[in-house]
């Protein structure tokens, strides 16, 4: 489908990242195709996608960056981090390593990525019931403790996987209209739709003179 330059408000750059066979691939291609992808190599540098995200009665369009989670790409990865607005830091409930490695990956993304960044903790493969190996209360006070939001999802099913992307860009655009982010700001991992906002500017200055013709009427009568 071609997306015109006014069908989405703002464009958020997000960043998957956590280690190897967490599922982050699947997240995204279960995001971008609503269907599960049955294999999946591991990803090489970084994958690529992009969606338009309906959040309240606003677009806004994701360009997503899927990291590879191996360490010997870790140098590679960690410079798709500049200027991220968003992510999703994923983790196995099958595979405690995973989990573990968490706070490496915080570290790095919170030193290199915008210093306003959203991040979703994701505890990935959710339908792996029988193989848990970290409970939802042990991700979730991870959550609490480093003021992060926190999902449990499966890539398989679907579960959250668009909530986990809604709730990140939702609490980004709060913030944009609580002046709390800059969208403007170099690096903010934000674009501003010129069109629209040229757009929304024009509607303010009519706004404006209407209010003062209407002010001025009054005056004189």
């Amino acid at each position: 489908m071609t997306q015109s330059t006014e069908s989405y408000e703002y464009l958020f750059k997000f960043l998957i990242i956590g280690s190897a066979s967490t599922g982050k691939s699947c997240i995204l291609h279960q995001f971008l195709e609503n269907k599960f992808r049955n294999e999946s190599a591991h990803t090489i540098g970084a994958e690529f996608g992009s969606k338009l995200l309906a959040v309240g009665k606003r677009n806004i369009k994701l360009q997503i960056w899927d990291t590879a989670g191996q360490e010997r790409f870790r140098s590679v990865t960690r410079s798709y981090y500049r200027g991220a607005s968003g992510a999703l830091l994923v983790y196995d409930i099958s595979n405690r390593d995973s989990y573990t490695a968490i706070t490496n990956w915080l570290t790095d993304v919170r030193t290199l990525a915008s210093p306003n960044i959203v991040i979703i903790l994701c505890g990935n493969k959710k339908d792996l019931e029988e193989q848990r190996q970290v409970t939802f209360l042990e991700g979730s006070r991870f959550a609490q403790e480093h003021d992060l939001m926190f999902l449990e999802t499966s890539a398989l099913t679907n579960e959250n996987v668009t909530e986990s992307f809604q709730q990140c860009a939702r609490i980004i655009l709060t913030k944009i209209d609580s002046g709390n982010i800059d969208p403007f700001r170099m690096y903010s991992g934000i674009q501003c739709n010129h069109t629209i906002a040229a757009h929304q500017n024009e509607n303010l200055a009519n706004n404006i003179r209407r209010k003062s013709a209407i002010n001025c009427a009054l005056c004189q009568t």
